[in-house]
């Protein structure tokens, strides 16, 4: 049987076909168009990180240059998905391509902008990118959300953001190495990924939209204002909430392990492996696809709601463990990192694709996953400045590796209190 029950009438050749391809097929291809188009975003994202920037001429604060510009991509990276609310519950499906192809472009031209500016307007720089990237995520889970095979297709989306944070820091180290001024590295990063860009979002612009048997399975997906916004989460508040406050503490650690990965690995004696941000990535992404494609098998949404939650639960007991076994010496620094990882996206990702959109499915409201996505988001990458902020203000005399394991057994702790509490609000579903 294939993917839709008809063949659309409206779009071109590759779109009618996919409409009545099987759907191991039309998973794969939209599974790879979709982690293709986040997967070269990342070009355009991380390189910057696996520069030091100890020696920024003109910086005039005693605050670290690379801090103030991560923390300034960050800030902008949280104001687009404070926008993205309202743009991405919003957003006509045949807007997404061109938008997304718009935004890349002025994330590259920002990077420019870093290469020419003095250090003092170098966060300004960052703070542009973020803010053109932060909207990306939602424009591609869009094409995807509100589908029988949205866990295939959001898992393999998902392992982008895993995959792809480690390829571009080594794409990054690799120019540095080769004498590649760190101002200018990041631009040139973007124009290697440039390419890939395009043909991904030329290719995922041929999906068709869901069929029938998808809205009948997993609900109408349709643009929302703000009255329908605003009851989707008065309805489920206390369930948002708390699961909103799990994420933030997901997303701080994540990001703080992402971002200042050079100095841990460093701190772990592995200072100029450029490879190593890939290869210790590659691990944590198939553990993570495998559990999240696992929970297509769930048929009933209000169940698959409850696996993803258990799902987030043993990414906090995975994060802890392998912290405590990292610090009692049985388990080596590089395994560490993995399983930590590992832990932080088991917990991370379910936010990001299969979570809300099988809770919009469970309501049985027309609405869009994206919503959802951005709300949770917004708070997330406030919780990932403030941790910064700690980091860098409070006088913790902490050495990077010793922060990421006091933030995993802070997060486990309260992350698993959240998602009990959660859980037993979302039982009414």
């Amino acid at each position: 049987m294939g993917v839709t029950a008809e063949t659309p009438s409206t779009g071109g050749r590759v779109t009618r076909y996919l409409a009545s391809a099987p759907p191991w097929l039309f998973a794969l291809y939209g599974g790879l168009s979709s982690f293709a188009v986040y997967f070269a975003m990342f070009g355009y994202r991380k390189p910057f990180t696996a520069a030091a920037y100890a020696d920024a001429a003109g910086w005039p604060f005693a605050f670290d240059f690379k801090i103030a510009l991560v923390i300034a991509q960050v800030a902008g990276y949280a104001t687009a998905k404070f926008i993205g609310v309202k743009v991405i519950s919003e957003m006509r499906p045949g807007r997404r391509a061109g938008a997304i192809l718009a935004l890349i472009a002025g994330a590259e031209l920002s990077l420019v902008l870093f290469g020419v500016v003095p250090a003092l307007a170098g966060p300004l720089a960052l703070y542009l990118n973020g803010l053109c990237l932060g909207m990306i995520w939602g424009l591609v889970f869009g094409f995807l959300e509100g589908r029988r095979l949205t866990e295939v297709l959001g898992a393999m989306l998902c392992a982008s953001f895993i995959l792809s944070s480690g390829v571009a820091k080594s794409v990054g180290k690799t120019l540095l190495l080769a004498n590649v001024d760190d101002r200018w590295m990041p631009a040139l990063s973007g124009l290697i990924f440039a390419p890939l860009m395009l043909i991904a979002v030329a290719a995922l612009a041929q999906l068709p939209p869901p069929n029938a048997a998808d809205e009948a399975e997993r609900v109408r997906r349709a643009p929302m204002d703000a009255k329908d916004r605003a009851a989707l989460f008065a309805a489920h508040a206390p369930a948002l909430i708390l699961l909103i406050g799990v994420y933030v503490m997901l997303t701080a650690l994540r990001d703080f392990r992402d971002n200042f990965s050079a100095e841990i690995w460093s701190e772990l004696g592995y200072k100029n492996a450029a490879g190593i941000f890939t290869l210790s990535e590659l691990p944590v992404a198939a553990i993570v696809l495998v559990g999240l494609a696992a929970l297509m098998g769930v048929k009933d949404n209000r169940r698959a709601v409850a696996f993803n939650l258990g799902f987030v639960a043993l990414g906090f007991v995975l994060l802890g463990g392998a912290t405590l076994a990292y610090q009692l010496h049985v388990l080596p620094p590089v395994w560490w990192m993995i399983l930590a990882g590992a832990g932080l996206y088991m917990g991370y990702t379910p936010f990001n694709a299969m979570l809300f959109d099988r809770m919009i499915a469970a309501t049985g409201k027309i609405g869009t996953a994206g919503f959802l996505i951005y709300v949770a988001d917004s708070f997330g990458y406030i919780g990932s400045i403030s941790l910064l902020l700690v980091k860098s203000f409070a006088r913790l005399d902490i050495p990077w590796e010793g922060f990421l394991a006091g933030g995993a057994y802070v997060a486990c702790g309260l992350g698993l209190v959240g998602l009990m509490a959660a859980h037993r609000f979302l039982k009414t579903l």
